[in-house]
């Protein structure tokens, strides 16, 4: 028997004009992680409320190997997050992630990504988030999608703005041991249906559904 035969979401696959977005295998696994030891920010600022990427380079790499075995040792129908790894002409350039809690009953998912610094400002943030968000709102039924970013994170703001997203309020979070303030963001479907425009392809969705907590027909 394959992997799929006992875990589907090893055959889920989003594809875009320009990425590919898929659970990520053992190689795949190397090179995100060693897309970490070499930076995915300017180390001037924390873009992130888990300070994990101040750390030296080998220990970034581990704690991003670490945390996507943990998501899937800890999947269940009503909590999970779907951590594709990102490939642009066959090459890793970063992450996207999907997730929710209780998405049956809430129909909300939230998202989360980061790219290599090489990959930075060619809009391929742009083109991955609004990947998941046709995974989302048009696959798997989302009513609304939720995200946020501190001030000073103008890339993933803007990334947002693009997408349709509206203030949803502020959070005041302590970052480097100073108080950072995140702008809290929503997007409804009315929304996203506005602003759609890249186009998706989703395959080996309809075997992964009860593992995001969706019913289906017998």
């Amino acid at each position: 028997m394959s992997l799929t035969s006992y875990w589907p979401l090893a055959g889920l696959q989003v594809r875009t004009p320009r990425l590919e977005l898929r659970m990520p295998g053992p190689e795949d696994m190397g090179a995100l992680a060693g897309l970490a030891a070499d930076g995915v920010h300017d180390p001037v600022v924390q873009p992130f409320t888990a300070e994990w990427t101040d750390a030296e380079p080998d220990v970034r790499a581990q704690r991003v190997l670490q945390w996507h075995w943990r998501c899937w040792a800890e999947w269940q129908p009503d909590a999970w997050s779907l951590n594709f790894v990102v490939l642009r002409d066959g090459m890793v350039v970063g992450t996207q992630s999907l997730a929710a809690k209780s998405f049956a009953v809430c129909s909300e998912v939230n998202t989360g990504s980061w790219l290599g610094r090489t990959h930075h400002g060619q809009g391929i943030g742009t083109e991955m988030r609004a990947a998941v968000l046709e995974l989302a709102f048009a696959r798997l039924g989302a009513n609304s999608a939720v995200s946020g970013a501190f001030e000073d994170n103008l890339g993933s703001r803007g990334v947002s703005r693009k997408l349709g997203y509206e203030p949803d309020g502020i959070e005041v979070h302590a970052v480097r041991g100073k108080p950072a303030v995140l702008q809290r963001l929503r997007l409804t479907r009315t929304r996203w249906e506005a602003h759609r425009s890249v186009p998706v392809a989703v395959t080996g969705l309809a075997e992964c559904l009860p593992l995001f907590g969706i019913r289906t027909n017998p």
